[in-house]
């Protein structure tokens, strides 16, 4: 048993070493299978079926979920389920994705002549270009490293660690081929964070209609005062006596009148409000409304539609509660 702190950390950085240069290595390994294998997938009419064993599975796994996320219908089977049923989940218009190391996973092979029969496209990744899955393949992509980062050279590891990052290069290399876009990704994660930021439009969250503050500019100040504590948002929209908006009242203005010993009783809005006021458009992103907030070092917009006429209001808090901030 190793007590020594010093080696436990040189033991650390040999296996970051070893799988770096794994990695490395695959650099090269980018070449006309690995293209050939993106088309067999970006013009899949069904969806990559990606399997594997042990901890080929593992990575097989997370490799199905990253092509389903970046806009490449896939799914992971289980090669051992798959001779017990799960092979109906396999149509004549899918392409499989199979990982081996060696090549000659039992569970892997016994499922080939099926998918021979159904014609359905083989792409392999295996340490092994000799081995029977890379024959098999109509396409083979050799994710072979010169040792585990294991010091027996047994447990998977560098070996795993290489097949993950190919599958990366092969998601990604087919998210760029598609013209995927954030929008897009916001749409297979509605529920993140993210999601929410690239999904959400001001229009969805702005205030409007009897909940939208507003006074005009010969309202005598206390009415702004009113509104803006019947509304709750720290500021009310002034509009003219067409109800064309022309400014903004908000708490940092009324701050400013008392700094300037203001008479609060005969003072009338449109000579204490602010001209103008900061807008956004109602279509534009929530994420937008943020950033303008935080650029203007503001707690509310205004919100207009596209001829500029006021239709809403927006505050920091209701970013937050969106989960936007």
């Amino acid at each position: 048993m190793i007590n020594d702190s010093e080696r436990m950390i040189e033991l650390g950085r040999e296996v970051v070493d070893i799988e770096s240069a794994a990695v490395n290595a695959l650099r090269e390994r980018i070449d006309p299978d690995f293209a050939r294998a993106c088309v067999l997938m970006m013009h899949c009419e069904g969806r990559v079926v990606v399997t594997g064993m042990g901890k080929s599975g593992h990575i097989g796994s997370k490799i199905a979920a990253t092509l389903a996320s970046t806009g490449t219908p896939a799914f992971f089977v289980h090669p051992g389920e798959a001779s017990h049923g799960d092979l109906g989940m396999i149509t004549p218009g899918d392409v499989v994705l199979a990982l081996s190391n060696s090549g000659e996973t039992g569970e892997v092979l016994t499922i080939l002549p099926l998918l021979k029969r159904m014609k359905v496209p083989l792409i392999a990744l295996t340490g092994n270009p000799a081995s029977t899955l890379a024959r098999e393949a109509e396409v083979h992509i050799d994710v072979g490293v010169d040792k585990e980062a294991c010091p027996l050279d047994l447990a998977p590891t560098a070996s795993t660690t290489a097949a993950l990052v190919m599958g990366d290069a092969l998601a990604i290399a087919l998210l760029q081929a598609r013209g995927f876009t954030h929008e897009d990704f916001a749409l297979s994660h509605p529920g993140g964070s993210l999601g929410k930021r690239l999904l959400l439009r001001v229009r969805d969250l702005m205030h409007s209609g009897d909940r939208l503050p507003v006074v005009h500019e010969d309202d005598p100040l206390r009415e702004a005062l009113i509104e803006m504590t019947a509304k709750g948002l720290g500021m009310t929209a002034v509009l003219d006596s067409d109800d064309r908006l022309t400014g903004v009242f908000t708490d940092g203005d009324l701050r400013r009148c008392f700094d300037a010993r203001q008479d609060l009783h005969d003072a009338r809005v449109g000579a204490v409000m602010t001209p103008g006021g900061v807008r956004i458009e109602a279509d534009r992103l929530a994420a937008e409304a943020l950033r303008l907030m935080e650029e203007r070092k503001i707690n509310a917009l205004l919100v207009v539609d596209a001829a500029g006429d006021l239709v809403g209001a927006l505050n920091m808090h209701d970013l937050l509660r969106a989960g936007v901030v």
